[in-house]
């Protein structure tokens, strides 16, 4: 993918052996991790050789295209590498693995651009000027699997986090309302065989007389907690039954109102 050449541009001396080992171990650690984020089980040697194949692109620097051409044959060089690292098996599994490549990519790029200009820029008061130093390939060796390895970690735990969220509408009188939910196993409240899933009571702008008082346990006492029965509530565009809303103090997760019910994991 000529990788170094898209993160450093011209700005470099050009020892081929050393390029093409670079670009090789850089295009191996994006597949690697595209592999992992998406785990995709697919053998070592298929992402050597397609890293080799992206290695290769280097050549690039010594053939004059334009900017078209070079984004053609870039884009065209990514494809190759990711038929030949993971198959293909339907367009949308080939989409996904080159959309992944790219965003690592980016990220990968944008990481090793800032480690050199923090060392290679000096300011004169707003004025950046070179100061003739730049990280070596030692060091973006030593660098780059760190930055890869801190981006996998953050997007799993982006992932998971995500995936345990939910699109929720309550029903009741004639009233709806919409906020976001989060499925917590630890959740797991029972009423008389409903499923109790526990609102904020701050977005409630439900008006009824008809509150069920539900006892629960905390770590130090047991309590009792106001609930109601929704007219319906619809998870994900899913309708789910057998549920009531029950009425808790601040919910401290980020963008969450109302914690739901492991109960109903299966039905949404």
């Amino acid at each position: 993918m000529s990788f170094l050449y898209n993160v450093f541009g011209d700005h470099m001396k050009v020892y081929l052996d050393l390029v093409m080992f670079l670009n090789f171990f850089l295009d191996f650690l994006l597949l690697v991790s595209v592999s992992i984020l998406l785990k995709r089980n697919v053998k070592i040697i298929r992402l050597i050789i397609a890293s080799f194949i992206g290695g290769l692109s280097i050549l690039l620097l010594f053939v004059k295209l334009n900017s078209l051409e070079l984004f053609l044959f870039k884009a065209l060089i990514s494809i190759i590498m990711i038929l030949i690292g993971f198959g293909y098996k339907n367009i949308k599994y080939t989409l996904m693995n080159i959309l992944y490549l790219y965003i690592v990519s980016v990220f990968l790029g944008g990481g090793l651009y800032l480690v050199n200009n923090s060392f290679s820029l000096k300011n004169n008061g707003i004025v950046f000027v070179n100061n003739g130093f730049s990280i070596n390939i030692i060091v973006i060796i030593i660098i780059s699997p760190i930055i890869i390895y801190i981006y996998n970690i953050q997007a799993k735990k982006i992932k998971n986090k995500y995936n345990n969220y939910y699109d929720v509408s309550i029903y009741y009188n004639n009233q709806k309302l919409d906020v976001v939910g989060f499925m917590d196993t630890g959740n797991t409240l029972k009423y008389k065989k409903n499923n109790v899933l526990l609102l904020d009571k701050r977005k409630n702008i439900f008006k009824t007389k008809k509150y069920i008082l539900i006892p629960y346990n905390t770590i130090d006492k047991i309590s009792v907690m106001k609930a109601f029965k929704p007219s319906k509530v619809i998870i994900n565009n899913k309708e789910i039954n057998n549920c009531l809303i029950g009425l808790i103090d601040n919910i401290n997760l980020d963008g969450i109102n109302i914690i739901l019910n492991n109960g109903i994991g299966d039905n949404i």
